[in-house]
C-alpha cells in the first residue's frame, strides 16, 4: 500500500470513529504492516492537510480524533442550544484540586478547601468519568486516592497531565478554576459517540451555580488555599491507567 492510500485509510477511519483511536487501533487497520513511527508520520501529514479547514486532527489522552476548531464553537453551539450541566462551585473546586494535586484523598481535599466534602460530590465526578480511585494510602483507614481519568483529559482536549496550565508563584491571584478550560469539557459522553466530528464544538461550557440558591454564580474567588496547600505524599500527577488494552 502506498503512502497516499494509507493516509486515506487513516483519514476515513478517524472521521468515522466514535471515539479517539490509539496508535495500536490504527495499526490494526493495516494488519501490523505499518510501524508506529510510520503511522505518526502519516498522522502528522494529515494534520497539515487539515490546517486550513474548520476541523482539525488532534491527539488526546485516548488517541487521535477529528474535532471542530475552538473558534468555531460559538457558531456550532447554535445548532444545539440546550443548556450545559450545572455544577456547583464546590464540585469544580474539588475537580481542580484533584487535577493539580493528584493523587489525593478526601481528607487532603478537605484540608485544602477548609470544608467537609460531601461524598455525593465525589460520586458525581466519578459517574461523569472525570475522576477515579487509583489506590489507597498506606495509613490509618487506608483512605482512597483519587486521580483524574483519560476521559477528563479527552474532554479538555489534552493528551497528558503535563499539558495542564501550570500553577506557580505568579498565579497567586488566579484560581485553579481559571487555569482550567472548563468550557472545553463536553456536556456529556454521548456527544462524542453521536457526533465525533463536532464532539468538542457542540460541548457547552460548564455553568457555575450557587449551591444554596441554584442560580448562576459570579466567577469564583481565588482559592488561595490551593497555593498554600499542605504538602501531600505526592505532588507528581498519577499515571492514568491504560484503557486501550
Amino acid at each position: 500500500m502506498n503512502t497516499s492510500d494509507a493516509r486515506r485509510v487513516l483519514e476515513t477511519a478517524l472521521i468515522c470513529a466514535q471515539q479517539p483511536l490509539s496508535l495500536r487501533d490504527l495499526g490494526v487497520l493495516f494488519d501490523g504492516e505499518l510501524s508506529p513511527d510510520t503511522l505518526k508520520s502519516l498522522l502528522a501529514d494529515l494534520q497539515l492537510e487539515w490546517t486550513q479547514r474548520g476541523v482539525e486532527l488532534v491527539q488526546v489522552a485516548s488517541g487521535w480524533r477529528f474535532q471542530s476548531r475552538p473558534e468555531l464553537r460559538p457558531y456550532l453551539d447554535r445548532l444545539h442550544p440546550e443548556k450545559p450541566p450545572r455544577y456547583t462551585r464546590a464540585t469544580l473546586e474539588t475537580l481542580a484540586i484533584i487535577a493539580y494535586r493528584q493523587p489525593v484523598t478526601r481528607g487532603d481535599m478537605e484540608d485544602i478547601r477548609g470544608v467537609t466534602i460531601n461524598s455525593l460530590l465525589l460520586k458525581q465526578l466519578e459517574d461523569r468519568g472525570w475522576v477515579e480511585v487509583i489506590g489507597h494510602r498506606e495509613t490509618v483507614g487506608r483512605p482512597a486516592l483519587f486521580a483524574t481519568t483519560r476521559q477528563f483529559l479527552d474532554d479538555l482536549g489534552l493528551s497528558s497531565l503535563d499539558q495542564l496550565p501550570p500553577l506557580d508563584g505568579t498565579d497567586v491571584q488566579e484560581s485553579a478554576l481559571d487555569r482550567l478550560d472548563f468550557e472545553a469539557l463536553s456536556a456529556g459522553s454521548d456527544a462524542v459517540a453521536e457526533e465525533p466530528m463536532l464532539a468538542d464544538s457542540q460541548a457547552a461550557g460548564l455553568e457555575l451555580v450557587d449551591a444554596s440558591t441554584g442560580t448562576p454564580a459570579d466567577a469564583p474567588p481565588t482559592p488561595a488555599s490551593l497555593e498554600d496547600a499542605p504538602t501531600l505524599d505526592s505532588h507528581e500527577p498519577a499515571a492514568t491507567p491504560d484503557r486501550s488494552a
